[in-house]
């Protein structure tokens, strides 16, 4: 199983890369959006990867983050969502985007990847509503490390428990949603404390 390959990019194709290890030639398929930030030919990376094994071939996903790579596994864990339509997510989407998609349940946002109808969008932000993979929480509350989180309630507190539901600890969250109520007032939307907790958390 390979977890993680460091080489230089050798060619990029249509929805694969080479990637030059050593004198072999490692074939990884990729997302668009992990394409275009790859850098130019002959210059070093390193690519997360997820192995896939069949019975007559073996199939390498880079990803330039951890937290990409950990969505694109946990997008297959919905019905109907294979490997290709989890990098088309990833290309329409990056994992901060489609953390808050999965967050503010948009299926819309989910729809626009390509071959994404309304009702499979609907299935993935609802299945995945209560999951996020753990690399993409950040601050996951060891102790000593947050302070006493304020008290905070309606719209803020519906705020708060929808970022613990995508894996971020509850201290931080509180801490990031008071910081936007301070920023937007009281009155504010959910929508608008998600957005600008997802933003606060991800720094």
């Amino acid at each position: 199983m390979i977890g993680k390959l460091k080489g230089v990019v050798d060619t990029v194709g249509d929805g694969e890369l080479i990637l030059d290890v050593g004198g072999v030639g490692y074939v990884v398929a990729a997302s668009a959006r992990t394409l275009r930030n790859l850098p130019r030919i002959g210059e070093p990376i390193v690519l997360h990867i997820d192995t896939q094994m069949r019975e007559d071939s073996i199939r390498l996903f880079g990803f330039l983050a951890e937290q990409e790579r950990d969505w694109f596994r946990l997008l297959q864990s919905v019905q109907g969502v294979g490997a290709k339509v989890a990098l088309a997510i990833l290309s329409a989407l990056s994992a901060a985007d489609l953390a808050q998609a999965v967050a503010l349940q948009d299926k819309a946002a989910v729809a626009r990847a390509q071959g994404v109808g309304p009702k499979l969008a609907a299935r993935i932000v609802a299945e995945l509503k209560d999951k996020a993979p753990l690399s993409g929480a950040a601050g996951m509350g060891l102790p000593g490390q947050a302070a006493a989180a304020p008290e905070l309630g309606g719209a803020a507190q519906d705020a708060v428990d929808a970022l613990v539901n995508l894996g971020y600890a509850r201290p931080q969250a509180t801490q990031a949603v008071a910081k936007g109520v301070a920023s937007l007032g009281a009155a504010t939307t959910i929508s608008a404390l998600i957005k600008l907790g997802l933003k606060e958390l991800a720094q």
